[in-house]
């Protein structure tokens, strides 16, 4: 048995390349899994900075230097960063107030209308379950607001992250549009020899990534403003925090849209009951998810990751759960990287075999 294994690992892992490459990948995950709380900034960095130079690039396309390009594309994200700190975060801090005060009063008519169900459905559900239903969801309520109140009496040094985060990132992305290049080549310095494989699959990897990155940044947006406008029109309460949400639920394929689903009727249920507007709500995010699966999606993302959903699934579970929501955020990236692998390394075994496959014919003439 460890004769079978040792030759399987000989066979596998005695190219000098597939261990370069397995080694990069487990260093990453190490730095990543020990130090990633402490480098979210430079991550968050790297992220925005690698998501702007696709407009760098394309201003450098019509003619213009490059430093003229980055400060163009530069002073355009502080005026988003600052619009989003001045505008956008308090109108989100007020609704979200707003809905912690009416939270009692939708508490209140969910449970007079879970103890209703007993009289008009005998035969499928009984007052005790209610009550165990009820239990459990202040059970769950109070463990809520105990994690809250903990944030609450920690919001004072998470104050000063934010703070410390509001002044580096902009500087971090600043200097990595500027000086891209001049750290590429420090970079470059410490890179091994034998490193095609590892060449190769960053090079799918980078090319999958940026076309994901930016089509799903702009998928984002685009749900986010027209789930915005059609829930103001329809005049449901806390639009823009449910928009706001919705447009990030599109993160976790699959999952976000069916998650999203129950805030959604709540809401309209507390606002309006069974009633027609309720009915054009549902109706409405219905039409704006069937239209994202199948029109934004294929617009934006056409051939970027050819991944199954299966596979998709199960990279937003592994990475979410190792990661929270930046695993969320780079599940299917990450997957791509475990797909790009695979691939590389079983394209690499078979290209040895068939050039052990020609040796033994040579040496049989």
């Amino acid at each position: 048995m460890f004769l079978f294994i040792r030759e399987w690992l000989d066979r596998r892992f005695s190219d000098p390349q597939v261990v370069i490459l397995g080694f990069l990948l487990v260093s990453g995950f190490i730095v990543i899994f020990l130090l990633g709380n402490m480098l979210i900034p430079v991550f968050a960095s790297i992220i925005i900075a690698y998501l702007l130079e696709g407009m760098v690039g394309w201003l450098k396309y019509l003619r213009l230097p490059r430093i003229a390009s980055v400060m163009i594309v530069f002073s355009f994200f502080m005026s988003c960063f600052v619009l989003i700190i001045i505008w956008l975060l308090p109108l989100l801090s007020r609704q979200i107030g707003q809905l912690l005060q009416q939270l009692p009063t939708m508490l209140a008519t969910g449970q007079n209308a879970l103890m209703g169900l007993p009289e008009r459905y005998p035969d499928f559900i009984s007052e005790p379950q209610i009550k165990q239903i009820l239990d459990f969801l202040t059970r769950e309520l109070t463990t809520l607001a105990q994690h809250i109140l903990t944030l609450s009496i920690k919001s004072v040094r998470g104050l000063i992250s934010i703070l410390v985060y509001l002044i580096l990132v902009p500087l971090l992305v600043f200097f990595l549009l500027k000086d891209k290049f001049k750290i590429i080549e420090w970079v470059k310095q410490f890179r091994p020899d034998n490193r095609g494989l590892a060449t190769e699959v960053w090079h799918e990897v980078n090319l999958q990534a940026a076309n994901y990155a930016r089509g799903k940044v702009w998928e984002i947006i685009i749900v986010w403003a027209v789930t915005f406008v059609t829930f103001t029109l329809l005049g449901i309460q806390f639009a823009l925090l449910l928009s706001l949400f919705i447009g990030l639920s599109v993160l976790v394929p699959y999952i976000g849209a069916t998650v999203m689903f129950l805030p959604v009727v709540l809401i309209a249920y507390f606002q309006w009951g069974w009633g027609s507007d309720f009915l054009y709500t549902l109706i409405a995010y219905t039409i704006i998810q069937i239209l994202d699966g199948n029109l934004l999606v294929p617009l934006l993302l056409s051939e970027v990751v050819n991944l199954h959903p299966i596979a998709i699934i199960l990279a937003v579970l592994i990475f979410g759960g190792l990661w929270g929501i930046w695993g969320l955020f780079f599940a299917i990236p990450l997957a791509t990287l475990v797909h790009a692998v695979i691939k590389a390394w079983l394209n690499k075994h078979v290209l040895n075999k068939s050039e052990e496959d020609v040796e033994d014919v040579s040496d049989q003439f």
